[in-house]
Order: C-alpha cells, then structure tokens, then sequence
C-alpha cells in the first residue's frame, strides 16, 4: 500500500509500505478521508508528541476490509470512522474515567501508524459505525468530539456572550457547537479575512480581524483556538470579573505563557484547558447523523495522499481561500 510518512521533523516521504494485518482484537480500514489537523502540522515541525518515523493522521473514516479473530462488533463492508485515542482502561485514569490521561496511552497516527494510509488498524473498541453519514463527515467525528469534550469543561451558562480567537475549522465546529448551547452572542476574531467572513457565514455575531478592537472585559467566556502563545498571552483581557477562558488550540511544546497575575486575582477569573476527549464519539455522531452540526461549506481541499505536504502547506499559508483539508488516499 502507499503511505505517507513523517521520516524526521520537517520531512515527509510517500512509501510502499505493507498493509498491517489486524491481531485479534483490531480491524483494517480502507481509509477514504483522513483530514489534516494542527497536530498533525505540529508533529511534522516537532513540536508536539510523536516517534518517528510515524504514519500520521487521526482524523479518518472509511471502510472495514477485514477482521481480527475477536471482533464481533463489525463485519467487512461496514462504514466507520475512529477515535483514536487508545487507553488502557485498566490504569488509576481510566478506572477515575480519566481515559484522556491513560498512563498507557497510544494513539493512531501520534503513537502508531495512522489514516495517511491507504489501510490503517485500529482496535474495534476505537471504532464507530458511521452509517450512511458520508466518509468526509465521518472524518469530523474526532475533531468534533474533542471540541464537545471542551465546550463540557467549560460549561457555559444558557445566553452566555462569548468571543472565540480562531476561525479554522476547530474554532468554527467550537462556534457551532456553543451556538447549540444557547448562547446569546459570539463574536469570532481572526487575521485572516477571509476565515473571519466565513465564521459570519456560520453563525458568528460579529467579526473582528485585529484583537486591539475586540471589546475588553465584556464577555462570560473568551476561547482560544489558536494555541498561537502572543495570543493565549492575551486571553483575560476580553472576559468580564468572574468569566471563563477555554485554551483549546494546541500550542508547540515547550512553549511558555506570560499572564500577568493580578488580573486573574482581581477579576476571579477561571482558566481551562482541554485534552483530546472522553467518551465523546457517540454524541459526536448523533450530532452529525442528525444535522444538528452542518459542516456545509468547511471542506474546502481533497487532495491525494502524495499532495500531503501541499496541503499542510496550504494551511500553514492560510493560501486559496484553505479551511478544512482532507487527503483521501483511496481516491
């Protein structure tokens, strides 16, 4: 089969690699649409966790192509989509229903080889039956499910006015997704204007394309979905006395904030953070199973698994107008 491979930081290379054959408790995947994510980017410039060389992708559906000898839950032919954090279940964590802190942690596409591939195993405990939901939602399922995760840790109050740093596709799914929660307002803030027009398109209140014009110490909530540090480093100047911040983009390891204090203190201000999911799968299918989350409009790219580097590079450019980028490497 082909794949694509992170050989080193800064280096990917298309390869002729076998496909993997499922131990007992696994399935292969026919994988049809695998999207590019920010950790995906950060993995390849290494700044985020990851063992080279290592096949990456983690947000991916496709069709089941055969099973280990265990699997009872799915049959060949059957659609699905994965999540690709794997835990133990077993550990002080999981057993607290902490699974996103597994001290035996693995993941498809971080730990193990991933969905840039045109087959992929996974264990059938991290696998979900998409249904008729077609291959390029059902590779929204992970994504989105991180996002729930979030938007449950914050817990945001019914008409909460709320400003959300970062309009690629995880600040629109997280502008979808507190839109359902009830809230009153959300204003979307992005450099890039075309990104913030589109935010508007998909429910955004206001837009703004500069941080120095957002209003300050007016909102319940301030998300940020940019893990861009100058701009975490902001994060309690929007939100009112006694209001949230969710830092929900991924920043490069390594990397370090600069709050001042006092504000935090005297503002009562709560600050949250957000690690993959837990559990959130279902919800996210029921979510795009129902068309309670449109993704209309926020694919914008599918290119072939050899223009993998294309597209992060179109992403890291903000170039042709880029939002969601999938590679579909059994085109």
């Amino acid at each position: 089969m082909k794949a694509a491979q992170i050989t080193e930081p800064n280096k990917i290379e298309t390869i002729d690699t076998p496909i993997p054959t499922p131990i007992d408790d696994e399935v292969i995947i026919k994988v049809m649409a695998s999207g590019i994510c920010g950790t995906d980017i950060h993995i390849l410039r290494g700044e985020y966790m990851g063992e080279y060389p290592i096949i990456p992708g983690h947000e991916f559906s496709g069709v089941i192509e055969s099973i280990g000898s265990a699997v009872t839950r799915f049959k060949p032919g059957d659609r699905v989509a994965v999540e690709p954090n794997i835990a133990c279940d077993n550990c002080f964590h999981c057993l607290n229903n902490r699974h996103n802190f597994c001290l035996n942690w693995s993941a498809v596409g971080v730990t193990r080889p991933g969905g840039m591939a045109q087959y992929v195993t996974a264990p059938e405990k991290s696998v979900f039956d998409i249904g008729e939901l077609s291959f390029e939602y059902g590779a929204f399922v992970e994504p989105l499910s991180c996002v729930l995760h979030g938007v449950e840790r914050l817990g945001p109050d019914l008409a909460s006015k709320i400003v959300i740093v970062g309009a690629g596709p995880i600040g629109i799914l997280l502008l979808k997704v507190l839109n359902l929660k009830g809230a009153s307002e959300i204003v979307v803030v992005d450099t890039n204007v075309s990104r913030a027009n589109f935010a508007k398109e998909m429910g955004a209140s206001q837009i703004f394309t500069d941080l120095d014009d957002v209003p300050k110490d007016v909102f319940d909530v301030m998300v940020d979905a940019t893990g861009v540090i100058p701009v975490m480093n902001r994060c309690t100047e929007f939100v009112r006395p006694g209001g949230k911040v969710l830092l929900f983009g991924v920043p490069p390891m390594g990397a370090k904030l600069s709050l001042e204090a006092f504000p935090i203190f005297s503002k009562e201000l709560t600050i949250l953070s957000s690690f993959t999911s837990v559990r959130n799968s279902y919800q996210a299918l029921d979510l795009l199973k129902q068309g309670r989350i449109n993704l209309e409009g926020l694919i914008s790219h599918k290119l072939p698994l050899e223009e993998l580097q294309h597209g992060i590079e179109l992403i890291e450019r903000g170039a042709e107008n880029v939002k969601k980028v999938l590679i579909q490497p059994n085109s």
